[in-house]
């Protein structure tokens, strides 16, 4: 019973306003004996969510999510056992209500909707098996019948509206026809589109109470939850008939009101209308992100409403697997956010904001931030179903790699700067997802399936990246989006950052090509391995030749010498050299943040690997705007797209670009996990590792990572107490780790549980530059 489902793809044979239900009653197959097994298969032009006799057959929501539509269409497995035995006299009804989902509803930011098609439609299949083996199957066809539902308007964006005057769910379900009953339609489908689920559903992770209830000096009634989270409210309600209560969601106050600006086209507003019984309302077929609600129609007491209402927190149901504490509050706070972050934009694609009317899967977003996403989250089925969509996008659009996966702008006029980016064959960073993101989850998870499953997707990306080489060697001319959101560029123009586009995109792409030819390497390919590393060599040593000089590199700015270093692109005294005009430039600017999408995921690393750990830390520790803890003084709880995302005067920046939960500048944590705490991998999977933990001199005086591994639980951490350093690391059964300490001590240890200490911070000038190096080979002392 575990086929692809061959009912047919249907849709009501009227207008229906809102959400629809499909339906079917049926009776189960007699003499057969007692059912033993039953599953729903369930899929849709849209989301849609099935019952059984009322009850709701899985916990997933906004189920199959957003893939490729025109080539890949998810379809879910859900075991129907429970709500098919002991039937009083077995009958029972099967009913799916159809959203509109990201396939008919508003979709991007020009206010576009019906991208992939106007007609919402939903295939299910229940396969009932009985004790002696007979199958019984209820599937999709003309024989179902259709009727409008309780939500009268439905939208991802714009909310839902509820009115629990019409047909309750449970009138729905008796077998009788019902008022407004009315037949289906089959809807042409290709059924070679439908494939399984291997990515993680949608589900309610947690519910979150309000930590307070107030008028705002207009005198609107708020609630604030605390936390800048993505999912909806639950109201639980009594009231007059028709009575209509409007939830509308912000991430942010804006002068002490619901700060929706930032939300540009989308209403993030729902809407409940009372029955005059007890109502509790659930919007499941859309979602927000928010941090604050504005309630209108409410007529009970102020106070009651923060009994009456919850936040559900939704997103992909991920595993957690690492973690991070320090003995610095705000740096905390900070990978909290980060996480937070995270959760929030990875509901079922990885998106770069969850609230306003875009809600896309960037693929630069990612590729800066996969390395983070794959310590904090198992996040391996999630990122590899993302894959499949990159590549079947690529493969449709001859060998072009989209900004955005799955990509619904090739069907949309997004202005000026999409003509300017067709004329440029690769869009560095952005199209480097297709190598970075595979190589990330390598990394992390051990498993070369991903290089190979991907590997024509990599391969094409590199190969068109030489096919893109000026006669100069170096990926100039056409279009990039460079370093972006650099914090000094024009607000309305954040592609236009210090360092050269140019520069910025031979970098990036110079480290796929490195990346394709490891993959090579790992697959056995040792001629295409050959091919990547001449590639790789004519990059490299025309980026020497023609922007590298005098130690300086063109357009001199902290972005170019962070790529330059953390890429290999540079060797012995331009390496040194880059490093410490990297550090000047970095002091220089008051040790606030000067780099956006390109350098911010680097930048620690080159300072660190260079010798300059306490400018890195610095910059790390600084408070002021732009730097990582600012947004964390000014009360965030998630990542900003924008460095002053939030003014400190604390109005919202002016711009129309202003996100509070993008996660692309987390990939900070990274350098948390792998410097401050001091754990990162040495071979794919964690097999082996590095613990090296580089404290500062002052700031920290303890950090502490975990990961659960493949292998199992990894454990480093350290405290500096009356000048010593102590450090204890923990490695599973398997597990071995080559350990450095500032001090130039190395060691190799296996599993179990190890103590070092030394004094410390003495030994940090003399030797941090060379052990961050990995060319330390300190004495064994204990």
């Amino acid at each position: 019973m575990t086929t692809p489902p061959t009912a047919l793809m249907i849709t009501p044979d009227r207008p229906i306003d809102g959400a629809p239900a499909v339906r079917r009653v049926f009776v189960l197959d007699q003499d057969h004996g007692a059912v033993v097994r039953a599953e729903v298969l369930a899929t849709a032009l849209g989301v849609c969510e099935v019952r059984v006799n009322g009850v709701p057959v899985s916990p997933d929501v906004l189920t199959p999510g957003w893939t490729s539509y025109e080539w890949r269409l998810r379809y879910a497995q859900w075991d129907a056992t429970p709500l098919l035995v002991g039937l009083p006299d077995d009958r029972a009804v099967i009913e799916a209500v159809i959203g509109s989902g990201w396939y008919s509803g508003h979709l991007g930011w020009d206010g576009n909707s019906e991208v992939y098609g106007a007609e919402r439609a939903v295939l299910i299949e229940l396969r009932i098996l009985f004790a002696d083996g007979h199958v019984q199957t209820v599937g999709t066809d003309e024989t179902w019948t259709s009727l409008p539902t309780e939500t009268t308007a439905d939208d991802l964006y714009d909310g839902q509206r509820i009115d629990r005057r019409l047909v309750g769910a449970a009138d729905r379900f008796a077998a009788a026809s019902r008022p407004g009953e009315g037949g289906v339609k089959v809807v042409p489908f290709d059924a070679a589109r439908l494939t399984a689920y291997t990515s993680p559903p949608v589900r309610r992770q947690e519910e979150i109470a309000p930590i307070r209830v107030w008028r705002s000096p207009a005198g609107a009634l708020l609630a604030d939850f605390g936390q800048n989270l993505v999912g909806w409210t639950r109201l639980t309600v009594r009231g007059i008939a028709g009575q209509e209560i409007t939830v509308r969601h912000a991430e942010v106050l804006d002068e002490e009101e619901l700060g929706t600006r930032p939300l540009r086209r989308a209403r993030a507003t729902d809407v409940f209308v009372l029955s005059g019984a007890d109502d509790v309302f659930e919007p499941t077929l859309t979602f927000h992100g928010f941090r604050y609600v504005e309630v209108s129609g409410w007529s009970g007491a102020d106070d009651d409403l923060g009994a009456a209402l919850r936040a559900v927190v939704i997103g992909s149901d991920l595993i957690r697997t690492g973690t991070f504490r320090s003995s610095h509050p705000l740096l905390n706070r900070l990978h909290e956010n980060i996480v937070w972050g995270m959760r929030g934009n990875f509901v079922d694609v990885p998106t770069d904001c969850p609230q306003r009317d875009e809600r896309l899967g960037w693929t630069g977003d990612l590729a800066a931030f996969a390395e983070t996403a794959v310590y904090l989250y198992d996040a391996e089925a999630f990122l590899a179903d993302w894959l499949r969509d990159l590549a079947v996008e690529q493969e449709h659009a001859d060998g072009r790699i989209p900004i955005v996966v799955p990509d619904n702008l090739k069907y949309e006029e997004i202005g000026a700067m999409a003509a300017a980016m067709g004329s440029s064959l690769v869009i560095a960073l952005w199209n480097d997802a297709a190598c970075w993101v595979p190589w990330a989850m390598y990394e992390a998870y051990g498993d070369a399936s991903v290089l190979a499953d991907q590997y024509a997707s990599m391969t094409g990306h590199v190969r068109r990246v030489g096919a893109a080489l000026s006669p100069r060697g170096l990926l100039e001319g056409g279009f990039q989006l460079g370093d972006w959101l650099d914090p000094t560029a024009p607000p309305d123009a954040p592609h236009m950052a210090k360092a050269d586009p140019a520069v910025v995109a031979t970098a990036c792409v110079h480290r796929s090509v490195m990346i394709a030819r490891d993959a090579a390497c790992v697959l056995g390919r040792d001629d295409d391995a050959a091919e990547f590393d001449a590639l790789a060599a004519r990059i490299g040593d025309a980026f020497v030749e023609h922007w590298v000089s005098d130690g300086r590199i063109h357009s001199d700015a902290p972005t170019v010498y962070a790529l330059a270093i953390v890429f290999g692109l540079l060797d012995g005294t331009d390496r040194a050299a880059a490093g410490d005009r990297l550090a000047e430039l970095v002091a220089e600017a008051g040790h606030v943040i000067t780099t956006g999408f390109a350098g911010t995921p680097f930048i620690l690393t080159a300072l660190s690997e260079t010798g300059d750990l306490e400018t890195a830390y610095r910059l790390l520790l600084q408070e002021d705007c732009p730097s990582w803890l600012y947004p964390v003084t000014m009360g965030a709880t998630t990542m900003w797209e924008r460095w002053d995302s939030m003014l400190p005067d604390g109005t919202i920046n002016p711009g129309e670009m202003t996100s509070f939960n993008h996660y692309a500048f987390g990939a900070v944590a990274t350098w948390l996990h792998r410097v401050v705490a001091g754990l990162a991998p040495a071979a794919p999977g964690y097999a082996r590792v590095r613990i090296a933990p580089r404290p500062p001199s002052a700031g920290l005086t303890s950090a502490e990572t975990a990961l659960e591994s493949r292998h199992g639980r990894i454990a480093t951490g350290w405290s500096v107490d009356d000048g010593v350093l102590r450090v204890v690391a923990t490695l599973p059964e398997g597990v071995t780790a080559e350990v450095s300490l500032p001090s130039g001590f190395t060691a190799e240890v296996g599993t179990g549980t190890h103590e070092w200490s030394e004094p410390f911070p003495a030994c940090i000038a003399r030797s941090a530059a060379r052990v961050l190096s990995g060319t330390s080979a300190g004495e064994s002392a204990g």
